[in-house]
């Protein structure tokens, strides 16, 4: 079974809370259920994590790494338009990768839209909501 970890950068904890007309009301909780239903559909494994920590992220990526995980779905939040460390712990990986953010990116303030992460990703999804990480999901197996 493939092994898919998630991660999710800063303030991606405060969904359901957090601007609720740009995020919705379901939870982080609430969108790792979702997840882990359409991974079992699709026999891959999930592994989750959250940190506001830019050095956490970096550190996640490679512990993970270094214990064989096959691909990544990571929405870094306010990092992925400023963390080349992110970009670059992901492009060490060598392990496939796509970036998902919940709102469209394109249609936000100016300095959202351009992600210095999505650079070491195979693809970037944008604006779809939580169903955006299934369609990565669905996406990953052509990239394993």
């Amino acid at each position: 079974m493939k092994r898919i970890a998630i991660l999710h950068g800063p303030n991606l904890d405060r969904l359901g809370k957090r601007e609720p007309e740009v995020y919705g009301h379901a939870t982080l909780k609430d969108l790792e259920s979702m997840i882990r239903r359409e991974a079992k559909v699709l026999g891959l494994a999930t592994t989750f994590f959250q940190s506001a920590h830019e050095g956490a992220l970096v550190d996640q990526i490679h512990a993970l790494t270094d214990r064989g995980i096959d691909a990544f779905i990571v929405n870094f939040g306010a990092y992925s338009h400023t963390s080349i460390a992110l970009r670059d712990a992901l492009s060490a990986s060598g392990k496939p990768a796509i970036e998902v953010h919940i709102s469209n990116i394109k249609k936000r303030e100016k300095f959202r839209h351009h992600s210095m992460t999505a650079g070491a990703c195979r693809a970037m999804i944008s604006g779809k909501g939580f169903p955006g990480y299934l369609e990565a999901l669905q996406r990953l197996p052509k990239y394993l």
